[in-house]
Protein backbone atom coordinates (compact mmCIF):
# COMPACT_ATOMS: atom_id res chain seq x y z
CA UNK A 1 0.00 0.00 0.00
CA UNK A 2 1.35 3.41 -0.74
CA UNK A 3 2.46 5.76 2.39
CA UNK A 4 0.51 8.93 3.21
CA UNK A 5 0.56 11.24 0.73
CA UNK A 6 0.33 15.00 2.16
CA UNK A 7 -0.85 17.80 -0.91
CA UNK A 8 1.25 20.90 -0.23
CA UNK A 9 0.34 24.35 -2.49
CA UNK A 10 0.72 27.85 -2.08
CA UNK A 11 -0.98 30.56 -3.26
CA UNK A 12 -1.45 34.26 -2.53
CA UNK A 13 -4.64 36.45 -3.96
CA UNK A 14 -6.32 32.98 -5.89
CA UNK A 15 -9.72 33.74 -5.16
CA UNK A 16 -11.30 33.39 -8.70
CA UNK A 17 -9.63 29.87 -9.43
CA UNK A 18 -10.18 28.72 -6.09
CA UNK A 19 -13.43 26.78 -5.76
CA UNK A 20 -12.28 25.29 -9.11
CA UNK A 21 -8.71 24.17 -7.99
CA UNK A 22 -10.49 22.86 -4.89
CA UNK A 23 -12.82 20.62 -6.56
CA UNK A 24 -10.60 19.42 -8.51
CA UNK A 25 -8.57 18.31 -5.64
CA UNK A 26 -11.72 16.99 -3.60
CA UNK A 27 -12.30 14.91 -6.72
CA UNK A 28 -9.41 12.89 -6.99
CA UNK A 29 -9.36 9.23 -7.43
CA UNK A 30 -7.24 8.95 -4.78
CA UNK A 31 -7.34 11.64 -2.27
CA UNK A 32 -4.53 13.16 -0.22
CA UNK A 33 -4.37 12.02 2.93
CA UNK A 34 -3.40 15.68 4.35
CA UNK A 35 -4.06 19.03 2.43
CA UNK A 36 -1.34 21.40 3.61
CA UNK A 37 -2.12 25.33 1.92
CA UNK A 38 0.48 27.83 2.73
CA UNK A 39 -1.30 31.65 1.76
CA UNK A 40 1.25 34.32 1.36
CA UNK A 41 -0.82 37.14 2.35
CA UNK A 42 -3.60 37.16 0.32
CA UNK A 43 -6.18 40.29 0.45
CA UNK A 44 -8.73 39.19 -1.79
CA UNK A 45 -11.10 37.10 0.00
CA UNK A 46 -8.99 33.78 -0.58
CA UNK A 47 -8.17 33.64 3.39
CA UNK A 48 -11.53 33.70 3.97
CA UNK A 49 -12.47 31.09 2.03
CA UNK A 50 -9.73 28.85 3.00
CA UNK A 51 -10.86 28.77 5.98
CA UNK A 52 -14.65 28.07 5.35
CA UNK A 53 -12.83 24.84 3.87
CA UNK A 54 -10.77 24.50 6.71
CA UNK A 55 -13.63 24.28 9.06
CA UNK A 56 -15.40 21.71 6.81
CA UNK A 57 -12.49 19.78 6.27
CA UNK A 58 -11.66 19.06 9.66
CA UNK A 59 -8.07 17.89 10.38
CA UNK A 60 -7.39 16.64 6.57
CA UNK A 61 -6.95 20.44 5.36
CA UNK A 62 -4.57 22.73 7.27
CA UNK A 63 -4.35 26.65 6.20
CA UNK A 64 -1.23 28.20 7.14
CA UNK A 65 -0.76 32.15 6.98
CA UNK A 66 2.63 33.31 6.09
CA UNK A 67 2.38 37.22 4.65
CA UNK A 68 5.39 38.35 2.95
CA UNK A 69 7.22 34.87 1.94
CA UNK A 70 8.24 33.94 -1.71
CA UNK A 71 7.23 30.91 -2.95
CA UNK A 72 10.25 28.66 -2.16
CA UNK A 73 9.29 29.52 1.66
CA UNK A 74 5.79 28.37 1.34
CA UNK A 75 7.13 25.60 0.26
CA UNK A 76 9.41 24.88 2.59
CA UNK A 77 6.67 26.17 5.53
CA UNK A 78 4.18 23.42 4.23
CA UNK A 79 6.59 20.92 3.83
CA UNK A 80 7.97 21.23 7.26
CA UNK A 81 4.19 20.86 8.84
CA UNK A 82 3.35 18.11 6.45
CA UNK A 83 3.19 14.85 8.12
CA UNK A 84 3.07 12.68 5.09
CA UNK A 85 6.46 10.50 4.00
CA UNK A 86 5.47 11.51 0.44
CA UNK A 87 4.78 15.20 -0.77
CA UNK A 88 3.09 16.20 -4.04
CA UNK A 89 3.12 19.24 -4.98
CA UNK A 90 1.39 21.65 -7.11
CA UNK A 91 0.37 25.22 -7.93
CA UNK A 92 -2.92 27.19 -6.96
CA UNK A 93 -4.87 28.16 -10.24
CA UNK A 94 -4.16 25.03 -11.74
CA UNK A 95 -6.76 22.16 -12.50
CA UNK A 96 -6.45 18.48 -11.35
CA UNK A 97 -6.73 15.74 -13.58
CA UNK A 98 -9.31 13.16 -11.94
CA UNK A 99 -6.02 10.72 -11.44
CA UNK A 100 -3.60 13.23 -10.94
CA UNK A 101 -2.16 12.40 -7.61
CA UNK A 102 -3.45 8.52 -8.41
CA UNK A 103 -0.73 8.65 -11.21
CA UNK A 104 1.64 10.73 -9.64
CA UNK A 105 2.75 8.52 -6.31
CA UNK A 106 2.34 5.35 -8.47
CA UNK A 107 6.16 5.42 -9.43
CA UNK A 108 6.83 6.02 -5.96
CA UNK A 109 5.45 2.38 -4.64
CA UNK A 110 9.69 1.29 -5.67
CA UNK A 111 11.36 2.58 -2.65
CA UNK A 112 14.67 3.06 -4.41
CA UNK A 113 12.66 6.55 -6.86
CA UNK A 114 12.62 9.52 -5.07
CA UNK A 115 10.77 12.13 -7.20
CA UNK A 116 7.93 11.96 -9.44
CA UNK A 117 8.11 14.15 -12.47
CA UNK A 118 4.24 14.82 -13.43
CA UNK A 119 3.27 16.64 -15.87
CA UNK A 120 0.87 19.79 -17.60
CA UNK A 121 -1.13 20.72 -20.25
CA UNK A 122 -2.28 24.43 -21.56
CA UNK A 123 -5.73 25.97 -20.25
CA UNK A 124 -7.49 29.01 -20.60
CA UNK A 125 -10.83 30.11 -21.48
CA UNK A 126 -9.69 33.45 -23.89
CA UNK A 127 -8.42 33.08 -27.41
CA UNK A 128 -5.06 34.67 -25.82
CA UNK A 129 -4.66 32.65 -22.93
CA UNK A 130 -5.37 29.66 -24.73
CA UNK A 131 -2.98 30.32 -27.42
CA UNK A 132 -0.04 31.79 -25.18
CA UNK A 133 -0.56 28.29 -23.02
CA UNK A 134 -0.36 26.06 -26.11
CA UNK A 135 2.88 28.37 -27.52
CA UNK A 136 4.90 27.93 -24.40
CA UNK A 137 3.92 24.64 -22.21
CA UNK A 138 6.10 21.77 -23.49
CA UNK A 139 4.07 18.99 -25.02
CA UNK A 140 4.87 15.00 -24.39
CA UNK A 141 6.51 15.30 -28.00
CA UNK A 142 8.84 17.29 -26.99
CA UNK A 143 10.03 15.62 -23.85
CA UNK A 144 13.03 13.07 -22.79
CA UNK A 145 11.47 11.42 -19.85
CA UNK A 146 15.11 11.00 -18.79
CA UNK A 147 16.08 14.10 -18.46
CA UNK A 148 12.97 15.86 -17.58
CA UNK A 149 13.41 18.14 -15.22
CA UNK A 150 9.69 18.94 -13.60
CA UNK A 151 7.87 22.22 -12.63
CA UNK A 152 6.73 21.91 -9.06
CA UNK A 153 3.14 22.52 -10.40
CA UNK A 154 3.13 18.65 -11.28
CA UNK A 155 5.62 16.77 -8.67
CA UNK A 156 5.89 14.17 -6.14
CA UNK A 157 9.37 13.54 -4.09
CA UNK A 158 10.18 11.85 -0.61
CA UNK A 159 10.23 14.38 1.90
CA UNK A 160 13.79 13.17 3.21
CA UNK A 161 15.40 13.91 -0.09
CA UNK A 162 13.70 17.05 0.51
CA UNK A 163 15.68 17.58 3.65
CA UNK A 164 19.04 15.68 2.13
CA UNK A 165 19.15 19.19 -0.27
CA UNK A 166 18.07 21.88 2.32
CA UNK A 167 14.48 22.54 0.86
CA UNK A 168 13.31 24.76 -2.18
CA UNK A 169 15.77 27.66 -2.14
CA UNK A 170 14.44 30.30 -0.37
CA UNK A 171 16.81 32.64 -1.79
CA UNK A 172 15.57 32.60 -5.07
CA UNK A 173 12.43 34.54 -6.25
CA UNK A 174 11.61 32.49 -9.35
CA UNK A 175 13.19 29.22 -11.02
CA UNK A 176 13.20 27.55 -7.33
CA UNK A 177 11.58 24.47 -8.77
CA UNK A 178 14.60 23.55 -11.24
CA UNK A 179 17.37 24.89 -8.81
CA UNK A 180 15.54 22.49 -6.52
CA UNK A 181 15.62 19.79 -8.93
CA UNK A 182 18.87 19.97 -9.91
CA UNK A 183 20.00 19.97 -6.08
CA UNK A 184 18.22 16.57 -5.69
CA UNK A 185 19.67 15.09 -8.99
CA UNK A 186 23.00 16.21 -8.01
CA UNK A 187 22.70 14.37 -4.60
CA UNK A 188 21.99 11.37 -6.64
CA UNK A 189 17.84 11.36 -6.42
CA UNK A 190 16.30 9.02 -8.71
CA UNK A 191 13.56 10.21 -11.13
CA UNK A 192 10.40 8.76 -13.02
CA UNK A 193 8.28 10.34 -15.27
CA UNK A 194 4.58 10.26 -14.78
CA UNK A 195 3.02 11.72 -17.90
CA UNK A 196 -0.18 10.84 -17.02
CA UNK A 197 -0.59 12.34 -13.88
CA UNK A 198 -1.26 15.97 -15.35
CA UNK A 199 -2.71 19.49 -13.92
CA UNK A 200 -3.89 22.22 -16.54
CA UNK A 201 -2.73 25.70 -15.86
CA UNK A 202 -3.13 29.16 -17.36
CA UNK A 203 -0.29 31.39 -19.06
CA UNK A 204 -0.59 35.50 -18.56
CA UNK A 205 -4.03 36.59 -19.93
CA UNK A 206 -2.28 39.40 -22.07
CA UNK A 207 1.18 40.33 -23.72
CA UNK A 208 2.12 42.63 -20.99
CA UNK A 209 2.13 39.93 -18.82
CA UNK A 210 3.69 37.59 -20.26
CA UNK A 211 6.58 39.83 -20.93
CA UNK A 212 6.79 40.19 -17.36
CA UNK A 213 6.57 36.53 -16.26
CA UNK A 214 9.29 35.85 -18.68
CA UNK A 215 11.63 38.67 -17.81
CA UNK A 216 11.40 37.95 -14.24
CA UNK A 217 11.62 33.99 -14.95
CA UNK A 218 15.01 35.34 -16.97
CA UNK A 219 16.08 37.74 -14.20
CA UNK A 220 15.84 34.06 -11.80
CA UNK A 221 17.89 32.18 -14.68
CA UNK A 222 20.60 34.94 -13.64
CA UNK A 223 20.30 35.04 -10.28
CA UNK A 224 21.15 31.43 -9.96
CA UNK A 225 23.55 30.77 -13.72
CA UNK A 226 20.72 28.63 -15.01
CA UNK A 227 21.35 28.10 -18.80
CA UNK A 228 23.96 30.26 -19.39
CA UNK A 229 24.79 28.55 -22.77
CA UNK A 230 20.76 28.67 -23.83
CA UNK A 231 21.28 33.03 -23.04
CA UNK A 232 24.02 33.30 -25.14
CA UNK A 233 22.80 31.73 -28.15
CA UNK A 234 19.28 33.71 -27.54
CA UNK A 235 21.81 36.45 -28.09
CA UNK A 236 23.79 35.35 -30.99
CA UNK A 237 20.96 34.01 -33.18
CA UNK A 238 18.96 37.28 -32.93
CA UNK A 239 22.57 39.73 -32.94
CA UNK A 240 22.84 37.49 -36.80
CA UNK A 241 19.07 38.17 -37.21
CA UNK A 242 19.40 41.96 -36.65
CA UNK A 243 22.70 42.39 -38.59
CA UNK A 244 21.01 40.75 -42.07
CA UNK A 245 17.93 43.11 -41.70
CA UNK A 246 20.13 45.92 -41.68
CA UNK A 247 22.40 44.48 -44.20
CA UNK A 248 19.39 43.05 -46.67
CA UNK A 249 18.41 46.54 -47.85
CA UNK A 250 21.18 46.48 -50.05
CA UNK A 251 22.13 42.54 -50.55
CA UNK A 252 18.67 41.07 -50.44
CA UNK A 253 19.96 37.21 -50.56
CA UNK A 254 20.68 37.98 -47.39
CA UNK A 255 17.00 37.17 -46.38
CA UNK A 256 17.12 33.75 -47.31
CA UNK A 257 19.07 32.68 -44.38
CA UNK A 258 16.97 35.19 -42.14
CA UNK A 259 13.82 33.59 -43.31
CA UNK A 260 15.46 30.26 -43.07
CA UNK A 261 16.90 30.68 -39.12
CA UNK A 262 13.27 32.27 -38.11
CA UNK A 263 11.52 29.45 -39.55
CA UNK A 264 14.04 26.52 -37.74
CA UNK A 265 13.60 28.92 -34.18
CA UNK A 266 9.71 29.22 -34.63
CA UNK A 267 9.30 25.50 -35.52
CA UNK A 268 9.03 23.58 -32.24
CA UNK A 269 5.89 25.97 -31.18
CA UNK A 270 4.61 25.94 -34.21
CA UNK A 271 4.76 22.22 -34.29
CA UNK A 272 2.72 22.34 -30.85
CA UNK A 273 -0.03 24.16 -32.66
CA UNK A 274 -0.43 21.59 -35.27
CA UNK A 275 -0.43 18.86 -33.13
CA UNK A 276 -2.88 19.95 -30.47
CA UNK A 277 -5.15 23.16 -32.10
CA UNK A 278 -5.96 25.44 -29.11
CA UNK A 279 -9.70 26.38 -30.49
CA UNK A 280 -12.27 24.48 -31.84
CA UNK A 281 -12.78 26.70 -34.94
CA UNK A 282 -10.19 27.38 -38.17
CA UNK A 283 -10.26 31.06 -37.64
CA UNK A 284 -8.98 30.94 -33.78
CA UNK A 285 -6.32 28.60 -34.77
CA UNK A 286 -5.32 30.58 -37.96
CA UNK A 287 -5.33 33.73 -35.88
CA UNK A 288 -2.93 31.54 -33.35
CA UNK A 289 -0.19 30.66 -36.00
CA UNK A 290 -0.45 34.49 -37.22
CA UNK A 291 0.22 35.41 -33.89
CA UNK A 292 2.72 32.92 -33.16
CA UNK A 293 6.42 35.11 -34.15
CA UNK A 294 5.16 38.23 -31.99
CA UNK A 295 4.62 36.11 -29.01
CA UNK A 296 7.86 34.07 -29.55
CA UNK A 297 9.52 37.24 -30.20
CA UNK A 298 8.17 39.17 -27.16
CA UNK A 299 9.37 35.86 -24.78
CA UNK A 300 12.39 36.10 -26.51
CA UNK A 301 13.22 39.74 -25.79
CA UNK A 302 11.92 39.21 -22.58
CA UNK A 303 14.45 36.92 -21.75
CA UNK A 304 17.60 39.07 -23.20
CA UNK A 305 16.02 41.85 -21.17
CA UNK A 306 15.98 40.15 -18.05
CA UNK A 307 19.40 37.92 -17.33
CA UNK A 308 22.06 40.70 -17.41
CA UNK A 309 19.84 42.01 -14.57
CA UNK A 310 20.05 38.89 -12.88
CA UNK A 311 23.58 38.36 -13.23
CA UNK A 312 24.19 42.22 -12.21
CA UNK A 313 21.88 41.55 -9.18
CA UNK A 314 23.74 38.91 -8.32
CA UNK A 315 27.28 40.06 -8.97
CA UNK A 316 26.43 43.55 -6.91
CA UNK A 317 25.24 41.49 -4.00
CA UNK A 318 21.33 41.70 -4.28
CA UNK A 319 21.11 38.44 -4.13
CA UNK A 320 21.34 36.47 -0.60
CA UNK A 321 22.81 33.43 -2.18
CA UNK A 322 24.10 30.54 0.40
CA UNK A 323 27.59 30.71 1.36
CA UNK A 324 28.06 26.89 -0.29
CA UNK A 325 26.50 28.36 -3.63
CA UNK A 326 28.53 31.26 -4.13
CA UNK A 327 31.38 29.44 -5.96
CA UNK A 328 28.45 27.76 -8.41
Amino acid sequence: MTSAVSLVVTMKNERPSLESFLASVYSQSRMPDEIVIVDGGSHDGTAELLLDHERRLGGRLVVLQAPGTNIAAGRNIGIERARGPLLAITDAGTVLDRRWLEQLVAPLADTGTAVSSGFFEPGGTSWFERTLSTIITPQREDVRADSFLPSSRSVAFRKDWWQRVGGYPQWLQHCEDLVFDLALRDAGAEFAFAPDAVVSWTARSSLRAFFRQYFLYARGDGHARLWPQRHVARYTAYGLGLALVLTARRRPVLLVPLVGGTAIHLRRYAARLLRHPPHVDRLGNILAIAALPGIVATGDVAKMAGYPVGRFERTIGRVAIPAERTST
